[in-house]
């Protein structure tokens, strides 16, 4: 992994993983189920294999993908996200609902499953699980 941000800071060290152009492409691609190489190729048109490789190989590294070899002759890789990697289906439900606010209709929305209604994010006590109106960052002191 390279290292463009030597911050301290938790968006920093984020974008030093998934900030590289494609990533995050790649990453949904995962994430909605698409394991094969491929596969993933052919729903980023633009991407070359050379850089589809570079980046798999590189969020390998960082933990949040995970190759199995399914076929010795040619050598072929079935890809899935980690557990890490799977922990990112917020980020992109929140890239989606900004999207779907502040950008051109797209092809996507979340709704609720059983109304159809648009939802939106919200934050919740992580002790009481009550939903939480004004947040606030904070640093975290050492």
């Amino acid at each position: 992994m390279k290292t463009r941000y030597d911050l301290p800071c938790n968006i920093a060290q984020t974008l030093n993983i998934i900030g590289d152009r494609w990533t995050l492409l790649i990453l949904h691609e995962l994430l909605i189920g698409q394991t094969n190489f491929n596969d993933i190729k052919i729903n980023l048109p633009g991407l070359s294999a050379n850089l589809l490789s570079a980046r798999l190989k590189s969020l390998e590294e960082a933990g949040l993908v995970e190759a199995t070899l399914y076929s010795a002759h040619p050598p072929r890789y079935a890809y899935s996200l980690t557990e890490s990697g799977k922990a990112l289906d917020p980020v992109f439900n929140a890239i989606i609902l900004w999207g779907s606010e502040h950008l051109d209709p797209c092809y996507k929305e979340i709704v609720d499953a059983n109304t159809g209604e648009r939802v939106e994010l919200g934050y919740y006590s992580k002790n009481t699980g009550e939903r939480i109106e004004n947040i606030q960052i904070r640093a975290i002191k050492k």
